[in-house]
């Protein structure tokens, strides 16, 4: 009765594990695929949208219609781009519905008036504006514009926004870069232009942020600007624009620079509201080149991806020690499982051996007992 009891214990502790090992796997599996593809910001967001999706099942005709209810057509297009690339159905007539807000978007007078409001005041929202506003870097009116505007701040005391002037400096000799290259560094100069207005606007992450205000810290001489501020004479407008230049390091600017190229690269391929978004919910130059790799795989979804995940689009949302407790827990289930079954294998051969052993004893008892021929005559 005893051995009977053992093998039930051990049969029973190798179903619990089948049963904690059917609970754990999903989330076990699902772990060390994160594992496994965290540098790659394209399959990192392929699972998690998978596992969001599988959810909620309504998410994208939700925000295709908020975006379109907020104006934000180019959202609502991502969002379709992202459900005609993963199969999901949409209402009958909601593609042409946002076809159409995109081409009234795109109108020639739209396009004209969002120009020239990046050209005159710097701030880029879309592809027209931030056009509007490359040119007028180009032409060194915009670098100029807010050099001459914080300049100003810091030669009268006040509070000047060094990270502006720092792209600024930057820019100016980006610029003069892209005139020699004949534009071969024309992306480096829109992601300057982009990161700036960024912190114009209020839309630069906390911490990329911080990121960007050391970076500029040594790009800019204060005293060389506070004097080439106050000496600028409008009769002598190139001698002004030299003594500016001169008051930035250009040779300082290099991570600024990088910062650019990569906020380019994802303004070529998810559009320039899509470098914005990655601006707003970066922490540092890291996450820019993870959103640059992202944006290049997935192209204008790379908006709606963004919107659906956040900065988990970019690094793992959850930590890896947690992901490595789900196999853990998978490992020690298996474990648990083959242990009981190698007890309960062993208790069942023992039980079966002294039964064989009872039987044995038992028949050579019943032999030994039994008279023979001899003593029975």
């Amino acid at each position: 009765m005893r051995t009977s009891w053992r093998i039930g214990v051990a049969l029973a502790g190798a179903a619990a594990a089948v049963a904690v090992f059917a609970v754990v796997w999903p989330r076990a599996h699902d772990a060390a695929a994160l594992l496994l593809a965290q540098d790659d910001p394209a399959e990192l967001s392929d699972l998690q949208l998978g596992a969001v999706l599988r959810d909620r099942q309504n998410s994208i005709v939700e925000n295709v219609t908020a975006a379109l209810d907020a104006g934000d057509v180019d959202l609502a297009k991502s969002f379709t781009d992202l459900a005609k690339d993963r199969d999901i159905p949409l209402p009958a007539g909601m593609s042409e519905r946002v076809d159409a807000a995109l081409a009234a978007e795109n109108s020639t007078a739209g396009v004209a008036r969002r120009f020239a409001t990046g050209l005159v005041t710097g701030e880029a929202n879309d592809a027209a504006s931030l056009s509007g506003t490359v040119t007028g870097d180009l032409f060194v009116f915009g670098d100029i514009r807010d050099v001459v505007r914080e300049g100003k701040r810091l030669a009268m005391g006040e509070d000047a926004d060094r990270l502006v002037l720092g792209l600024a400096g930057a820019g100016l000799a980006v610029t003069a870069a892209t005139y020699v290259s004949a534009g071969g560094v024309a992306p480096v100069r829109a992601g300057l232009s982009m990161v700036k207005d960024a912190r114009k606007l209020g839309r630069l992450g906390t911490g990329l942020t911080e990121w960007a205000g050391r970076s500029a810290r040594g790009v800019v001489d204060a005293p060389a600007l506070q004097q080439a501020v106050a000496t600028a004479s409008i009769a002598h407008p190139g001698q002004a624009i030299a003594a500016m230049k001169a008051a930035f390091k250009a040779e300082k600017a290099g991570a600024l620079v990088r910062l650019a190229k990569d906020v380019g690269r994802v303004s070529e391929k998810a559009g320039t509201r899509g470098a914005l978004d990655v601006l707003r919910i970066a922490d540092g130059p890291k996450d820019v080149a993870r959103a640059a790799r992202l944006a290049e795989k997935k192209g204008s979804q790379t908006r709606a991806i963004l919107k659906i995940l956040g900065r988990g689009a970019l690094l793992l949302a959850m930590g890896a020690f947690n992901l490595a407790w789900w196999m853990f827990a998978a490992c020690l289930a298996v474990f648990g499982f083959l242990s009981s079954i190698k007890s309960a294998t062993e208790r069942i051969t023992l039980s079966w051996l002294q039964r064989s052993r009872r039987k044995r004893v038992l028949r050579d008892v019943v032999v030994a007992q039994t008279p023979g021929p001899i003593q029975a005559i």
